[in-house]
């Protein structure tokens, strides 16, 4: 059992605030290094989209978990930065230059996005987060001058300093991870700041953060810049590790997948994009699978069962069918979701804490610790 006694200001708001942070993340990063020699290519791939959505979860997380603004059109953001890279590539400007220019510029398109949508709110807020991310997908498919419309884009291997960082490298592996790690201290210090309690102000009450104070309509802004620009950076590593773009890619379906990363991990820490992301990006490999096993191996059991071989691969044909099914895999993803809100609204990281707090308090952990309390409709809490 752990007892740590705060002393002072300065041990509350500490990142690491006992040496048991730092040996643990220690050994993880360690592992994470040391990761691209000991796994194959293809697990290596997929560790490097979990940088990328963990990223993009980042953001979302401090325009959602932070600031409570929903949104549904950072695949937009993220298509920004993307044919941002793709362009300044294809006329000779280095990575050194559309990096952190692709982040510039989602930024300030991300604030004019935040400015018509100071006065909404919940689902009107996540409407005209929708029709920006339709407008952008518009916008790429008919500016062919720019974006090559509906033919997509190629995107160069990466040169960093005349390092050339192919997408299956491990020098492309470790710039994903640095945007990540950095992206994750940029928001942990963002909520220690004044900037960041006033943004977890506005979440919790808008009317109490005015009445303090707090000017609503820059902050929400500020937030909407800050999410929009580290989405930009992750749509730079993004468009380098798909190596090809295009307006298909960045619908609706992906700013769901975004959603699903701060649900299903837990919007409440940053912790929980990370959960999230490794949560979205194993599922796919899974689903695969199934759709592709589930068949033959249900007409083999059919096979064994007695069942005539006609019989068996009917039923392999219908399964296989059913898998291939349009809007399938959204169907799945929403199912998920309700999953989730209903039976672990804090996510894959509120259970860790719950198993972590289970052991730390052992044997004098209670049920109720984590019993869910009442909540109020925002008409109930201003009264």
């Amino acid at each position: 059992m752990r007892f740590i006694f705060k002393t002072d200001y300065d041990q509350d708001i500490r990142i690491l605030k006992h040496g048991g942070y730092w040996w643990s993340y220690g050994v993880l990063l360690a592992l994470l290094i040391a990761a691209p020699f000991l796994v194959g290519s293809y697990l290596q791939s997929q560790m490097v989209f979990v940088f990328i959505y963990a990223t993009v979860g980042v953001a979302l997380m401090i325009l959602t978990g932070f600031t409570g603004q929903a949104s549904l059109g950072h695949a937009a953001f993220l298509a920004i930065g993307a044919y941002t890279a793709g362009y300044m590539q294809s006329v000779g400007v280095p990575f050194v230059v559309y990096f952190p220019l692709a982040a510039i510029l989602t930024a300030v398109i991300g604030a004019l996005v935040g400015f018509p949508a100071l006065r909404l709110h919940g689902i009107y807020l996540v409407i005209a987060t929708i029709a920006f991310a339709f407008i952008v997908e518009e916008i790429l498919a008919r500016w062919e001058s720019v974006t090559n419309g509906n033919e997509g884009m190629r995107v160069r291997t990466l040169d960093l300093l005349g390092l050339s960082m192919p997408r299956g490298d491990e020098s492309f592996y470790y710039l994903c991870l640095l945007v990540l790690v950095g992206s994750i201290l940029l928001a942990l210090n963002l909520l220690r700041s004044p900037t960041g309690r006033a943004f977890v102000a506005i979440r919790d009450s808008e009317t109490a953060a005015k009445s303090m104070g707090i000017d609503l309509a820059a902050y929400k802004v500020k937030s909407f810049a800050i999410s929009a620009g580290i989405t930009g950076l992750a749509g730079v590593l993004f468009a380098h590790m798909m190596t090809f773009i295009s307006p298909e890619m960045f619908t609706l379906l992906l700013s769901i997948e975004f959603i699903m990363v701060i649900i299903i991990g837990g919007a409440f820490g940053v912790h929980g994009a990370v959960f999230g992301a490794i949560f979205i990006v194993m599922v796919d490999p899974f689903l695969t699978a199934l759709k592709d096993d589930v068949p033959v191996l249900a007409a083999n059991l059919a096979a064994s069962a007695g069942a005539a071989r006609d019989t068996a691969d009917a039923l392999r044909e219908w399964l296989h069918g059913v898998g291939s099914a349009a809007g399938l895999k959204g169907a799945i993803y929403g199912l998920i979701i309700m999953m989730f809100i209903l039976f672990e609204p804090y996510g894959l990281y509120g259970r860790w804490l719950k198993i972590k707090l289970f052991f730390q308090l052992f044997p004098l952990y209670k049920r109720a610790t984590f019993k869910r309390q009442k909540t109020y409709v925002k008409s109930e809490r201003n009264r």
